[in-house]
């Protein structure tokens, strides 16, 4: 008996151990793909011949290069940096990203949790990630790190509220936190995903979360926690080598989850858009879901390198006085809905 209960112990270990392991096989080549990709998105849309030209084939080997060059370098730390921080920040800010991959479903035949309240421990535990910043700002001891995390802290906290409101909304329709259930919710063909119901709520609520999460993962125009331009490289500025690449990973990490919850939620998930043609199978259910998160960051990346950054007082004002407000209209419009429809 008890021999029988240990291999069961066992097999359940192993079981979730490679169930935890999964994702973390899609991120480290999802951002070696991610930097490349940005490259050439910039190059194509700016002009520049760099990306195209260097690293062989459409510069295919730069990216390698980079990272191969980051595993090298020397393992720096700043004399009058708070040691223990310094060092813990970047697994703070990887496991804040890295966890919230748990209850996201990349298949019906595949979510590494499918708990009751999926969506609320995703947007719990990626909170973690502005920990992790503040860490590495003030473990730095520079006064552009210190500056950078601050911005990410106020940045982050404030556009947590429009997020958890545009999500809200989806799950008003929904009726249960579970991303599992919330995604065989909008099977069928594309005019049941949530983004085409109770229009135009769901709809703004849809770009509401998309415009929100730009500001949740620092990209452009929102991306005052790194503006190279006056901070260097804010709050990562003292980090180098595996440090940096880790910080680096956990960006990357984030776009892919904002997106994947925005293509859950609203755009079908790993549903078809035709129906029934082509969808089923596990790898037909994989490879819708990973093409849709892929258009969304497309579009992450495009809007960098078309928009200039905001400054600080503006993206205040977005959050608070724009985003924010029409969030509540949203929520109050869609109850008013619920309530006189009955569903």
């Amino acid at each position: 008996m008890k021999t029988e209960l240990l291999n069961l112990i066992a097999n359940e270990v192993l079981v979730y151990t490679l169930m935890a392991v999964v994702p973390l096989l899609w991120v480290i080549p999802f951002a070696l793909f991610a930097v490349w990709w940005e490259r050439k998105i910039s190059a194509h849309m700016q002009d520049r011949l760099g990306p195209m030209l260097t690293g062989g084939w459409h510069g295919w080997a730069q990216t390698i290069a980079d990272i191969a060059k980051l595993i090298q370098k020397e393992d720096i730390i700043p004399t009058a940096a708070d040691r223990k921080l310094f060092v813990l920040a970047p697994y703070v800010v990887f496991v804040g990203s890295y966890a919230a991959y748990a209850a996201i479903p990349f298949a019906a035949a595949y979510v590494g949790a499918e708990i009751n309240v999926g969506l609320f421990y995703i947007i719990s535990i990626s909170s973690l990630v502005v920990i992790g910043l503040l860490m590495a700002g003030w473990a730095s001891n520079n006064k552009w790190s210190l500056y950078g995390s601050l911005r990410s802290a106020a940045q982050i906290i404030s556009y947590e509220i429009p997020v958890a409101l545009a999500l809200l909304a989806a799950v008003m329709v929904a009726g249960t936190f579970d991303m599992q259930e919330i995604n065989r919710l909008q099977s069928g063909s594309i005019l049941d995903w949530f983004i085409f119901q109770k229009f135009p709520f769901l709809f703004l609520a849809g770009i509401i979360y998309f415009v929100a999460s730009l500001a949740e993962v620092n990209r452009t125009p929102f991306d005052l926690p790194e503006s190279e331009s006056e901070l260097v490289g804010g709050y990562h500025t003292e980090y180098g080598g595996m440090r940096f690449a880790l910080l680096f990973l956990s960006e990357y990490a984030n776009m892919f989850a904002v997106s994947a919850i925005l293509v859950t939620l609203f755009f079908g998930g790993w549903g078809s858009p035709f129906g029934s043609f082509l969808s089923g199978a596990w790898y037909f259910d994989l490879g819708w879901f990973l093409l849709k998160s892929m258009v969304v960051i497309f579009v992450q990346m495009w809007l960098r390198w078309t928009l200039p950054r905001l400054r600080v007082d503006q993206l205040m004002y977005v959050g608070w006085k724009v985003l924010i407000p029409f969030s509540f209209v949203i929520i109050l419009g869609i109850g008013a809905w619920v309530i006189a429809a009955g569903h």
